[in-house]
């Protein structure tokens, strides 16, 4: 009697590509279930890989030279994982810096090893918040070293579930939780990134060219503002420098990305479906609990022998006016060093700190960033004591 499986087969009729032909006797009685078979197609597999390896060769060296004649350079991509490798080196004694971009770009760490005797670990992000990363050390007990926080209010004091509260989230969460194949990866993947410059993960990806293009707002459909793009580079100790094409005055990188500032800056309108009092009631309850659980973090650092100052780095031109207006000192600032008791140096109250200009409005150029750190050392020496 013929099995069920051998008249499945016959009525499905796969093709000879998976099955070999069965023989007319297997065809008339039946027989054997037919043997699985994917003969190899006789082409000339040798010249298919040629031109294959060619034309990715071709279209890879194409795509570089255009993405390097609208500016972008080779640079080390400032993810999770390279923040990771710096956090990893971190001892109980490191001086770390932590907070937004304006610590990341304003800070010259080789101007601050002279100055303070050890070499600080950059552990600020570009708009990032840098509460995750304080309370994170807060709760490393072995920790007992020096923090250099930088503060810009509209980041430091972000809620949760907004973006610089989730960068710095996913930052620490990568660190506690980063497994063997992702340090791997990071480490593979400096090579590549230090010497091709459409290796930029943010900025070159199909998503994120899509996201360029011009969409106006719709009712109740509002278009987040956009990110600056490229204008600084990243080494393996994560220090950032501002490129030259920016820090030129009057450049048009310089421009573009000042006009980003103003709206990546300018809070959304508060949810209509919220009454605007309830709301705003609620934004300052998340602001005065950021104000109790910094305080808080620096006590446990502090109950170890640790120290931190709260530093001011310089912005200039429109961003400036924007932020001395819509987050003043003396609701941010001022209410930080008091609740905290910590030192703070705010960058306009010393004559030798406040005569720097941003060429963008918010970051020092790669020059200025060294005279800065230089100016700056003994202020910090001062503020921690040293």
């Amino acid at each position: 009697m013929r099995s069920f499986i051998s008249n499945f087969k016959e009525r499905l009729r796969l093709p000879r590509l998976f099955f070999r032909k069965p023989s007319r006797a297997e065809q008339i009685h039946g027989g054997p279930p037919m043997e699985f078979e994917r003969p190899i197609p006789p082409i000339q597999w040798r010249g298919i890989t040629v031109v294959v390896v060619v034309i990715v060769i071709a279209a890879s060296a194409a795509w570089e030279l255009y993405v390097r004649s609208i500016g972008y350079g080779p640079t080390l991509n400032d993810g999770e994982d390279l923040w990771t490798l710096r956090r990893r080196s971190v001892t109980p004694e490191s001086v770390v810096i932590i907070g937004d971009s304006r610590g990341w770009y304003d800070v010259d760490l080789d101007e601050m090893e002279k100055g303070l005797g050890k070499r600080p670990i950059q552990l600020a992000m570009g708009g990032g918040c840098g509460y995750p990363v304080l309370a994170d050390l807060a709760k490393d007990e072995t920790f007992h070293g020096t923090i250099i926080c930088s503060v810009v209010p509209r980041l430091f004091f972000a809620p949760p579930g907004t973006p610089p509260m989730e960068r710095g989230e996913k930052a620490v969460k990568r660190f506690h939780s980063q497994t063997p194949a992702q340090r791997a990866s990071q480490y593979f993947a400096f090579p590549l990134e230090e010497r091709v410059a459409f290796l930029k993960q943010e900025e070159l990806t199909l998503a994120d060219l899509l996201q360029r293009l011009p969409i106006p707002n719709r009712p109740g459909a509002l278009v987040p503002p956009r990110l600056p793009p490229y204008f600084g580079t990243i080494d393996r100790e994560r220090r950032a420098r501002m490129i030259e094409e920016c820090a030129r005055p009057g450049s048009e990188l310089a421009k573009r990305i000042q006009q980003i500032w103003i709206p990546l800056f300018t809070p959304p309108p508060p949810p209509s479906y919220i009454p605007r009092e309830q709301f705003m009631a609620k934004i300052g309850e998340a602001i005065g609990g950021r104000f109790r659980d910094t305080a808080a973090a620096i006590e446990k650092i502090r109950a170890r022998g640790g120290k931190i100052v709260f530093v001011r780095f310089p912005h200039s031109g429109g961003l400036k006016e924007l932020e001395d207006r819509d987050t003043p000192r003396e609701k941010t600032w001022d209410p930080l060093l008091k609740m905290t008791g910590a030192p703070g140096i705010y960058y306009s109250d010393f004559p030798d700190l406040s005569g720097f200009n941003c060429p963008e409005w918010s970051h020092l150029s790669a020059g200025d960033s060294v005279e800065f750190s230089k100016r700056l050392v003994p202020h910090l020496r001062a503020a921690l004591k040293m």
